[in-house]
């Protein structure tokens, strides 16, 4: 090895990740690791030449190997081994361990692919708050295998995204060699978006820190997005065994590390240095080897929630429910200059699919974005300025796609707030019209509420025609935690509670998302009926047929919050009734009147009897006399209930 002119302060730091490396996989032998552990030892000037040379405003998001990201943009090596060994004073509190970390403008998360997103929105935040902040994006190269990462770079390359995408190509996806999963050249996948691409390796540690700067320089200046191939190699295994590589070629690329290089060609200071930080490391391991670990209440503090059992009477807006959705809107960006809407087809004169839009890029050009069909990405975006302090709303044209953006809601969203130990909040917004009744077919007219509910830490919230939706959104934006907002496309052209029958009352509850009674006025009740969305208006018409057809008298129940479930009004009713009946726009198995049937059923003090009325449990069909029958339909609703009863 020639002379180096790195600064020997770099080298330090890169002895000290690989000495964390290697005491990480000596604690897990000796059973004082939880989990798993993804060492980056032969990766670390990786590390030191990206997530090392950003300022301390930037950001870095990274992925399962982290260890070296984190200590080389945190300088926290105490902070990360606390993490990995559970302990109530790591980073996360142990929640996280080895893949899941935050601090000071550092993210990571173990699923491929979904983290670029995140960042591109985290990036796009800065950009629109008017600082010269910038951030990158560790990606391995498996991740070229995921789609929602080409969903991004043209994203980021169209709306100039100052983001750099950092790709560590070890040439290995866990076990599977590159070449039998890759195709292409990798930088020319970066170059077809317009992207500006470099490239170095971790053999050269000197030329890989000066590109490296220039890539972050570039990116600082142009405000545009760039992507660096790095070609490194990993000298441990995947995770903390199960190495089938070819001993030769691992034993190959040891003796082109430039660490083992400097240990030959400078032992005194390699000695000098690898003492001091042994000590160091073994010392601190010492230390907290039985520190606390973190209590339930501290992780999940057990809240509960106020009963809301004030009633007042329902008001009407004699608006079109589309006319208050886009007033809202326009209000609250003009009010709220951290709010931004985003959704495919959005821009004027078109103003989205259902209008909800109308004029919004007229008045905010800057903070509505129309994007490309590229759910996952835009939901990620969404993810990212939320954590960054913006109010993203994410318009996805038809529930039906919302399927696509599942990984974002699930594994990223919902997960952030807990899974970094309350140091975050992502308070994005995805809105999604659903149901059928206009022919639109199998992918265009589903109702999936079911797979909405029940995401830990998610609100879902369904709109209908029976309730102003505009105090709704003003409680959206003020909650600190993701929402799905569910909006049935036939509602959005009725007026908001103009229809009233005679001899029956109607009132609403004094809860953040209310939920709107309906019942005779001079006498009891017989039965509960709970509806939601676009079950809420066809049952509320067919109330007084209900009556006359069955004889039952009938008290209806419009949720607007479906998860988590508000219970105390359904509670008070079927303690009156002990009947319940369910009534959704979705197929029964799984959904949500199973759920409801089951939460009153558990927490009721009274027997009730209960049934779902619900969709038929085939694709919705086209043809509208085949579509009425499969839909919960008013003749199908009175049949069941009478032969119920």
């Amino acid at each position: 090895m020639q002379k180096t002119s790195i600064n020997h302060k770099i080298i330090k730091q890169a002895l000290l990740i690989r000495k964390v490396e290697q005491t990480f996989l000596d604690l897990f032998s000796q059973g004082k690791l939880n989990g798993t552990v993804h060492t980056c030892v032969g990766q670390e000037f990786s590390a030191l030449a990206f997530a090392g040379q950003l300022k301390r405003s930037d950001f870095v998001f990274s992925n399962h190997r982290c260890h070296g990201h984190y200590i080389a943009f945190t300088r926290d090596f105490k902070g990360l081994m606390a993490e990995l060994m559970g302990k109530a004073k790591g980073t996360c509190g142990g929640v996280g361990s080895s893949q899941h970390l935050c601090r000071n403008n550092f993210y990571s998360n173990g699923i491929q692919g979904g983290i670029v997103p995140v960042a591109a929105g985290y990036a796009l935040a800065n950009k629109l708050q008017g600082n010269d902040n910038i951030g990158l994006v560790y990606i391995g190269d498996g991740t070229l295998g995921e789609g929602v990462l080409y969903e991004t770079m043209n994203i980021a390359s169209k709306w100039s995204i100052p983001l750099l995408i950092v790709c560590e190509n070890n040439f290995y996806a866990q076990s599977t060699p590159q070449d039998v999963n890759l195709a292409g050249d990798i930088c020319q996948r970066a170059e077809a978006f317009g992207i500006k691409t470099y490239r170095a390796d971790t053999w050269d540690p000197e030329n890989l820190m000066a590109e490296a700067k220039n890539a972050i320089n570039y990116v600082r200046e142009s405000f545009k997005p760039a992507f660096f191939l790095v070609e490194t190699y990993r000298l441990n295994a995947h995770s903390k065994g199960d190495d089938d590589r070819d001993e030769a070629e691992v034993e190959d690329y040891r003796k082109r590390d430039f660490l083992i290089r400097f240990e030959k060609e400078s032992p005194e200071y390699y000695q000098k240095y690898q003492s001091s930080i042994d000590q160091e490391v073994d010392t601190y391991v010492a230390e907290i080897l039985d520190a606390p670990e973190l209590q339930l209440e501290e992780y999940y503090p057990n809240v509960r929630q106020g009963q809301n059992t004030n009633w007042s009477p329902l008001p009407m807006v004699k608006k079109r429910m589309v006319e208050r959705l886009n007033t809202f809107f326009k209000d609250t960006m003009a009010a709220e200059p951290n709010t931004v809407f985003m959704g495919e087809d959005v821009l004027s004169p078109y103003g989205g699919a259902f209008k909800v839009a109308r004029d919004l890029s007229d008045r905010f050009a800057e903070r509505v974005f129309s994007t490309p069909i590229s759910e996952a990405a835009i939901t990620g975006i969404g993810n990212g300025l939320a954590l960054n302090g913006m109010k993203p709303y994410v318009e996805i044209m038809f529930g039906d796609f919302v399927t696509l953006a599942m990984d974002q809601i699930v594994n990223h969203a919902s997960k952030f707030h807990h899974m970094f130990l309350h140091q975050v909040n992502c308070p994005v917004v995805v809105r999604t019209p659903m149901g059928g009744r206009r022919g639109y077919g199998p992918t265009h007219s589903q109702t999936l509420d079911k797979f909405l509910i029940g995401i830990d830490n998610v609100k879902t919230i369904a709109l209908s025609p029976l309730l102003d939706p505009y105090p709704v959104l003003e409680a959206i934006q003020r909650e600190e935690h993701p929402v799905i907002l569910i909006e049935n496309k036939v509602d959005y052209g009725k007026r908001i509670a103009t229809q009233r029958h005679p001899n029956f009352t109607y009132e609403l509850d004094d809860a953040r998302y209310p939920i709107v009674r309906i019942k005779p006025a001079a006498s009891a009740t017989d039965i509960t009926l709970v509806a939601y969305g676009g079950m809420a208006e066809l049952t509320h018409q067919i109330l007084p047929q209900i009556f006359r057809e069955t004889d039952q008298k009938p008290e209806l129940i419009v949720l607007s919050q479906i998860s988590p479930l508000p219970l105390q009004a359904l509670l008070d009713s079927v303690a009156k009734t002990q009947q319940l009946i369910v009534l959704e726009e979705g197929s029964p198995s799984g959904g949500v009147g199973g759920e409801i049937i089951a939460s009153v059923v558990e927490n009721s003090k009274v027997p009730i009897r209960a049934k779902r009325i619900a969709a038929l449990p085939v694709p919705i069909p086209s043809v509208k006399s085949l579509e009425g029958e499969v839909l919960p339909s008013p003749d199908r609703i009175i049949a069941e209930i009478q032969q119920w009863t």
